[in-house]
């Protein structure tokens, strides 16, 4: 049992269920593809969003199966009436529910993501009675939603990692700042590091050979050259949308092939510098899984470490408070982590050695198999 500290400083309770979930049949329920969500709202042009309270604890446990989520401490047994977090099918179960209630509004004004409702409408009068419905709805079927963290009647909302307007939808600019807030290069290496990570993806890069070339002499064209690749590894032939129902893949930091979906970083928190190795990394992924969850729920992933120990996590018996509480997470995720060979990771490599302690997140994507076939 771990209680997690919510960032409005109320605690969560966790309960360690790894055994419960190997011998739980899955859910097959799949989550809609994200571009899907966003045709929807076309035409829209006033948005309003819905944050339900503790979702899970809102559905009430079937009586013959509580006994399974029976937890011991030091003051004796306990079971939960209602649906425990880090339960294997607790996701897709709620989003079922969410699914069913709100049926005759989807595709029509409403957007469910789990616990995270948006209501669209094509004006504002339209929006009042959007609002309504949505709202006597959760009523009548006794589900609330937390008040503190209810948007209404806003031109532009962040939904899903995008920004969503009446213009359109667009994706939040502080997924590409990783790459827009890159340094000038001083050095032959911080060039070769710069240069190696555009190279990688040069296949989306319109014109890649001819501003690449540049000897090494930082004149005022070298300058714009290197504002143009960063540019260009920022547009939307960089930046495109997984498709749901398919394998991801996360090199750690980064994609070893196929189309960025997002750049993202973060320096390291004082107390972070003093983590182990194997807890960076283990940081890494949960900064990535934190950002991209829209992406990553309810998909099978797989992470490709160069820790090898990082592949044995999920077994060991033996963990710290910190690595539980990060497990408590990763249990949300259909996750099989990987060893793969830190030499071999050419994109991760050239980001997290862009500076010191910064702590890097990245994409994950398309790739192909040998047989020719695809995989997300």
């Amino acid at each position: 049992m771990l209680f997690v500290k919510q960032k409005d400083g109320t605690t969560r309770m966790c309960i360690d269920y790894r055994q419960l979930n190997k011998v739980t049949i899955n859910n097959n329920n799949t989550l809609q593809r994200i571009d899907d969500f966003f045709d929807q709202l076309k035409g829209a042009i006033v948005f309003s969003l819905i944050d339900l309270r503790s979702g899970y604890y809102q559905l009430k446990v079937k009586e013959s199966d509580v006994p399974k989520t029976t937890f011991r401490t030091r003051y004796g047994h306990y079971e939960f009436l209602v649906m425990p977090f880090r339960l294997t099918n607790a996701p897709a179960l709620f989003m079922d529910l969410m699914n069913r209630i709100f049926r005759p509004y989807l595709d029509r004004f409403v957007v469910v993501f789990i616990d995270d409702i948006l209501i669209y409408s094509c004006d504002e009068t339209q929006h009042a009675e959007h609002l309504r419905i949505v709202l006597q709805t959760l009523r009548e079927k006794q589900l609330y939603a937390k008040f503190s963290k209810f948007e209404f009647w806003l031109h532009e909302v962040s939904f899903l990692g995008h920004i969503v307007s009446a213009a359109g939808i667009r994706v939040d600019s502080s997924k590409i700042s990783a790459i827009l807030e890159w340094k000038p290069l001083r050095n032959v290496s911080k060039i070769r590091s710069f240069l190696g990570l555009a190279g990688y993806y040069r296949r989306f890069v319109k014109g890649f050979y001819m501003i690449k070339d540049v000897k090494f002499e930082w004149s005022e064209k070298c300058q714009q050259s290197f504002k143009q690749l960063k540019a260009l590894l920022t547009e939307a032939p960089v930046l495109v949308q997984p498709e749901s129902g398919k394998e991801f893949i996360i090199y750690s930091d980064a994609s070893l092939k196929g189309k960025v979906i997002a750049y993202a970083s973060r320096q390291l928190k004082p107390y972070e510098k003093n983590y182990p190795t194997h807890d960076l990394e283990l940081a890494a992924i949960v900064f990535a899984l934190k950002i991209y969850r829209h992406y990553l729920f309810g998909e099978k992933c797989h992470v490709y470490e160069d820790h090898k120990s990082l592949k044995y996590l999920m077994t060991q018996k033996k963990l710290n408070l910190r690595q539980r509480r990060w497990l408590e997470l990763l249990k949300d995720y259909e996750l099989v982590i990987d060893y793969h060979l830190g030499k071999a990771n050419v994109v991760a490599d050239a980001l997290s050695r862009k500076s010191l302690f910064d702590l890097r997140a990245m994409s994950n994507q398309i790739d192909i198999c040998d047989d020719g076939s695809n995989f997300g």
